[in-house]
């Protein structure tokens, strides 16, 4: 409809956050301590700007925030209280934490608590897009890691691994064991073999999540779109949830192989 990249990604990843059924916003999962700590990312691809937030506990929509510390910072990443301060004095809404909590994932909790395992649901969400101007954009935002200690922090607020987008190559959205991603910087490379070996899309994130990261041991995948418009959605796990809609087409959802 004539919209840019970056308001469809914001707004797919705000209806997601708005779901319980994801790890993202309301429903995310619990840490160690038994609250929630949300992380966030986008990244515009025509101006290359990008704006994360991390560990934010009252914030309804980390998605928002990130791109107000995008458009109306001079910082990329801000964190825990100084995010919530920032997204205050930008008057987005600000919720209870109770808002995030409910019965599913609370009792998910208490049986990784007993058990003494990190181990959950996931359900980091994310949404790229391509626009009718030739405009890139890619949004993420997860609940995190279920019962993770000591401020942990993934891959999706951190641009080039969880999140990244440029005009020049593709916009990508990651999910998965975020330490493995942020260590092989995935979303940047699967720009950067595009680039710099001439690869397509769908060869570059295939590479990646199916023989990079899974002869490490990394779970998970991503969803990537490039400039002219092809689609990739690869994963080396047993399903992934995902979609995607082309101008012209009827919307696809897919959830196993």
């Amino acid at each position: 409809g004539g919209g840019t990249a970056m308001d469809a990604v914001i707004a797919a990843v705000q209806f997601m956050e708005e779901c319980p059924l994801f790890n993202s916003g309301k429903g995310a999962v619990f840490n160690a301590e038994g609250k929630n700590e949300l992380d966030a990312s986008v990244m515009d691809g025509f101006t290359g700007k990008a704006g994360a937030v991390a560990g934010v506990t009252i914030i309804r929509s980390p998605v928002e925030a990130a791109r107000r510390v995008m458009d109306s910072s001079q910082h990329v990443m801000l964190s825990g209280k100084g995010a919530e301060a920032f997204a205050r004095e930008q008057g987005l809404e600000l919720v209870d934490p109770s808002y995030f909590h409910t019965d599913e994932s609370w009792q998910e909790y208490l049986k990784v608590k007993e058990r003494l395992e990190q181990e959950g649901r996931k359900g980091t969400v994310g949404a790229v897009a391509l626009d009718s101007h030739g405009n890139l954009a890619a949004a993420t935002s997860t609940g995190g890691m279920t019962f993770k200690k000591y401020g942990r922090i993934g891959d999706s607020p951190v641009i080039g691994a969880g999140t990244y987008a440029s005009n020049e190559s593709c916009a990508v959205s990651c999910t998965g064991h975020g330490e493995y991603f942020i260590r092989n910087s995935v979303a940047y490379d699967v720009s950067a073999r595009m680039l710099y070996l001439g690869e397509t899309v769908e060869q570059a994130a295939e590479y990646i999540i199916n023989e990079k990261l899974k002869s490490q041991g990394g779970a998970g995948g991503l969803i990537a779109v490039d400039k002219n418009g092809n689609i990739s959605m690869p994963f080396n796990t047993p399903g992934m949830f995902r979609g995607f809609v082309k101008q012209g087409a009827e919307p696809r959802v897919l959830m196993f192989r």
